[in-house]
């Protein structure tokens, strides 16, 4: 798979019956078929664990949920102490460009959820912002945040 511009971590892949790789999520406790937007999933999300302090526990991957009636999924959400969501992370595979899709596409999910971070990567660049919902402005980070700052 593609070099990332994260930091490396252990990861654990294999050849299924059919000869596909898969990679092993040790959020959902199970193989799924390596493609390249679920190995930058995966490397977000370790990254966030690992270097940003986020609890494993209080991350959901690929979660559920209705949008204006519609079966949406988010990438990544993480969850405060209390269950409440408090960040959406969209992932692409490297070669999508984050654009303004991207962007309404987290807000989307964000219209349901009411988190106070959005979080876009492709693996080799990476946008946060802050929202404020009441006045649904945005303001650009520099970086993710640690978990005990948000």
């Amino acid at each position: 798979m593609q070099e990332l511009n994260l930091p490396h971590f252990e990861h654990k892949t294999r050849l299924n019956s059919k000869g596909k790789t898969e990679i092993f999520d040790s959020i959902r406790k199970k193989w799924l078929i390596l493609t390249p937007e679920e190995w930058v999933r995966q490397n977000f999300a370790h990254f966030l664990i690992e270097n940003k302090g986020f609890p494993a526990s209080l991350m959901a991957i690929e979660k559920g949920l209705k949008v204006n009636g519609l079966p949406k999924r988010t990438d990544i959400v993480q969850y405060n102490k209390q269950g409440e969501p408090i960040v959406i992370i969209e992932c692409k595979a490297p070669k999508i460009k984050i654009t303004e899709d991207t962007f309404a596409q987290a807000a989307m999910y964000n219209l349901k959820m009411k988190v106070n971070y959005l979080i876009m990567t492709n693996g080799l660049t990476h946008y946060c912002c802050k929202i404020d919902n009441e006045t649904h402005q945005l303001q650009y980070l520099k970086e993710v945040p640690m978990f005990h700052e948000l």
